[in-house]
């Protein structure tokens, strides 16, 4: 391991004068970091779950701890052909919602209230767990084409809001 060297960390850090980001910017931020653990072959999805601006939980999509991953064994959706968002039962890994989720559950942080950031919009199995788990919000980047979730969220009352930057809009 290299030593430890002041002036490479100053280096990197931003200047005073900078303007910090956002709280939303900050946390998505650390989301996209998040993601680059997958290992998943098809997608790279990062999920942070937060509460009073302190992170509880992380998660990313990939193979159960313990098992092979899709990186070693090959996807099986990927395989037969199966479009995203499909056939979820022939997929080795786990949502990053639902690992975020079960590490929050493993380690007995309570996550009730807290406001779930991710990469990707979760579809209607992470939204069933997601209302039940008492999450109040969700922001995330990018759509993911699942209505039942949607409208499931909806129903429940929790705020799904896309990021686009700096700025935040509801979607509709």
């Amino acid at each position: 391991m290299a030593a430890f060297d002041p002036d490479t960390i100053q280096a990197r850090m931003p200047r005073a004068d900078d303007e910090r980001p956002t709280w939303e910017t900050y946390f998505m931020d650390i989301t996209a970091l998040v993601a680059k653990r997958t290992t998943c072959l098809r997608r790279a999805v990062g999920a942070i779950i937060v509460k009073d601006k302190r992170i509880l939980s992380t998660g990313y999509n990939g193979a159960p701890s313990h098992i092979r991953h899709c990186r070693e064994v090959g996807c099986l959706r990927e395989q037969l052909n199966v479009p995203s968002g499909q056939r979820h039962e022939l997929c080795r890994g786990i949502h990053a919602e639902q690992n975020a989720i079960i590490q929050a559950a493993y380690y007995g942080v309570s996550i009730q209230g807290a406001t779930l950031y991710c990469t990707t919009q979760p579809c209607s199995i992470c939204a069933k767990m997601i209302i039940n788990a008492g999450l109040k919000a969700i922001i995330y980047a990018s759509g993911y084409a699942d209505p039942m979730a949607t409208e499931m969220l909806e129903e429940a009352g929790i705020a799904l809001i896309r990021f686009t930057g700096d700025d935040r809009e509801e979607s509709e």
